[in-house]
């Protein structure tokens, strides 16, 4: 099993599934761009513009 990185107290955690919804897709806005966060079956992120 992979161990976790214990997550600083300054740097923001956030769910994957909850920016997802549940799904598989989210869409992020950065600097007026758009990008979709996409959970793969084998549960890989990617991330594309």
């Amino acid at each position: 099993m992979t161990e976790r990185p214990e997550p600083s107290s300054d740097v923001p955690v956030h769910d994957v599934l909850a920016l997802t919804s549940g799904g598989s897709l989210a869409r992020l806005v950065h600097q007026g761009e758009v990008y979709v966060l996409r959970i793969t079956r084998l549960g890989k992120l990617i991330l594309t513009k």
